[in-house]
């Protein structure tokens, strides 16, 4: 790996490496590019997609790599954080230069047209408020993963600031600026480590985010493409409009009658629409709520900007949340009205969240991104794009085609550098066909096989399922048949659950999506991982659907292309949970006979570790029954 990322870097062309659990891939690509970096003065930039890969290069895996180039070369090379505004601590805000979330309006409205991942809950907010306050006189970093314990959403959005409602230059802190420091020293750094949410504005039209650079490593690669699209994905109600008026109404005393107006005939016009994706476009009548919308919006934000003229100092950042919250407003609404549905370049949908308790919402995602990836991301640059499971089906093809590398310039190849692991003697692929072809929910075949398994295991068990109700169904039959402790998804936050199902041998954690990715818990406690079916994705969800028709209209396979390449990154994701160590032994059983039935079956099994496959279940039951007898 070693090699051939020096190589790809040397000739500033494209690499895929296929790299497992155990390969070392951070120190990969870590040791080459460094040695890059301080001898062709040219910076590299580090994506990873989760807190927990970031902190082991941080805190381990770079300083090996440093050492060794500093050994090699007599030059250490100077490594650096960087993460999006929002996660810094804004003195400014901290010492009162913006106005305090009240009524839930300001918190609101900066994420109206935006999603956001993570909780904004709001209990013990004034404590968490507090404590960020002492905190903020003792931090170097003002870095939101600095804080332990950390503090909810809606706490930390009362310490600091987007990108948009900065102050900038005419800040009286702007010299201790978090954010700006760190951008400062990201500038002169021979490495800068990010995360793939800064790809994603990136990619989004937005490329000043990142420092000038000549190397891009991508770990963690096959969640790039989803980050890029949740970047690029806006929603609207009319919830957010009346949150985004009440906000320029308070802080810049702008009219917004109009504004409000225009909001209530959104949700009329929302309102008369079913569920769904708009497959023809965006209707008459909604067109016309969005016209309306759009005139008033650009109205609210002309008059907001001559307020911030006729504001004093004291009142800058009250003026600035407001022109923040109704710019993105505006940016939101002038997105839906443009053309981007009908020549497919988006997807809309109408959508009512938690089953219909909140009212109706539209939703406006793209389609593909691989072109804005290959554009932005990938061109006039060497690019290595690195995880544990890039070869679907046996190729590379796939994951090249999502992450824009059939596109670039620039030439790519892909490299499987294997596995310290010894797949067919360390683990079982268990399908069952006997089991009923899945329906609608989960049957009482497949929850009498889970069960059975789970019995015979002793535990230990990691359960993946492809709905909330799925999960709820199996959690309650342990419960209800075993002694053992079942821990299930939404009885507490994830960490929680995945730490306690890791401290208890026995115990099972069973789970939808959030548990297929990232759960690292190596050894007896993680013995049996059951998945329940092959997990395309709904035959409802709009940007499938969209992604499929795109591929058919330009003569592929949208199946293939679209759901069965999701469903087998999943699959890989789901079984490469089993074995994460050279003594970890187990079984993986997907109780979906498709897998063996289905001509497309072959493709999806090609994906999973190539564990040793039967479909004996007398033979799966004993082999479990002994682990679980093991001292």
């Amino acid at each position: 790996m070693v090699r051939r990322v020096s190589a790809a870097v040397a000739d500033s062309h494209h690499l895929l490496v296929q790299a497992g659990t155990g390969t070392g891939k951070s120190l990969g690509y870590l040791v080459p590019t460094m040695m890059h970096a301080v001898t062709a003065g040219e910076r590299v930039v580090v994506s990873t997609a989760t807190l927990a890969l970031q902190r082991q290069i941080l805190t381990k895996d770079a300083p090996l790599a440093a050492d060794a180039v500093e050994q090699v070369t007599g030059l250490r090379p100077e490594l650096r954080l960087l993460k999006g505004w929002q996660n810094y601590l804004c003195r400014h805000r901290v010492g009162g230069g913006y106005p305090e979330d009240e009524a839930d309006t300001l918190f609101s409205a900066s994420q109206a047209t935006t999603r956001r991942v993570g909780s904004a809950a709001t209990t013990g907010v004034g404590e968490q408020v507090v404590r960020l306050r002492e905190w903020a006189g003792q931090t170097s970093t003002g870095d939101r993963d600095d804080l332990v314990p950390g503090v909810s959403d809606r706490a930390w959005a009362q310490v600091s600031v987007s990108r948009a409602e900065c102050l900038g230059s005419s800040c009286p802190l702007v010299d201790e600026c978090f954010p700006q420091l760190a951008r400062a020293a990201a500038a002169e750094a021979d490495v800068v480590v990010t995360n793939h949410a800064m790809l994603g504005v990136a990619a989004s039209g937005n490329p000043n985010v990142l420092p000038e650079h000549s190397v891009l490593v991508v770990d963690e690669a096959h969640e790039l493409a989803d980050r890029v699209r949740a970047q690029g994905t806006v929603a609207l109600s009319a919830a957010a409009v009346a949150r985004v008026a009440a906000t320029a109404r308070a802080q810049a005393g702008v009219l917004v009658a109009d504004l409000e107006e225009a909001g209530r005939h959104l949700q009329l016009a929302l309102a008369d629409l079913p569920d769904g994706r708009l497959a023809e476009g965006v209707p008459p009548g909604l067109r016309a709520a969005l016209a309306a919308l759009d005139a008033a919006g650009r109205q609210v934000l002309t008059d907001t900007r001559e307020a911030a003229k006729a504001k004093g100092a004291a009142e800058a950042g009250g003026v600035a949340l407001a022109r923040t919250a109704v710019a993105d407003l505006v940016e939101a609404v002038e997105r839906m009205t443009s053309d981007s549905v009908d020549t497919r370049r988006d997807v809309a949908w109408v959508e009512r969240p938690r089953m219909g308790a909140e009212p109706p919402r539209l939703t406006l995602a793209p389609v593909d991104v691989a072109g804005s990836v290959a554009d932005t991301l990938l061109a006039d640059r060497a690019a290595v794009l690195t995880s544990a499971t890039l070869s679907l089906g046996g190729s590379f093809e796939p994951m090249a085609r999502a992450l824009g590398l059939t596109l670039a310039d620039e030439p790519w190849e892909g490299l499987d550098v294997g596995t310290p692991f010894d797949y067919a003697r360390q683990g079982i692929l268990y399908t069952p066909t006997h089991l009923p072809r899945p329906g609608s929910g989960i049957s009482e075949a497949a929850l009498d096989e889970v069960l059975a398994l789970t019995e015979a295991s002793r535990g230990g068990m990691l359960g993946l399922f492809s709905s909330r109700r799925a999960a709820e169904e199996a959690a309650e039959l342990l419960r209800r048949a075993t002694d053992l402790t079942v821990y299930a998804q939404g009885d507490d936050q994830l960490p929680t659950l995945v730490e306690a199902f890791a401290a208890e041998e026995d115990a099972c954690l069973v789970g939808t999506l959030s548990l297929w990715q990232g759960v690292d818990v190596p050894g007896r406690t993680c013995r049996l991982v059951i998945i329940d079916r092959i997990p395309f994705p709904r035959p409802d969800d709009p940007v499938a659907q969209a992604r499929s028709e795109a591929v058919e209209a330009a003569g592929g396979n949208g199946f293939m292309s679209v759901s069965a390449t999701h469903a087998a990154l999943l699959l890989a994701q789901g079984a490469g949970r089993l074995v994460r160590r050279s003594e970890d032994r187990g079984v993986v059983a997907i109780l979906d006979p498709r897998l063996l039935t289905a001509r497309y079956g072959t493709f999806l099994a090609r994906s999973v570790p190539p564990l040793w496959p039967t479909r004996d279940r007398g033979v799966v039951l004993g082999a479990l029954a002994r682990l679980a007898g093991q001292e």
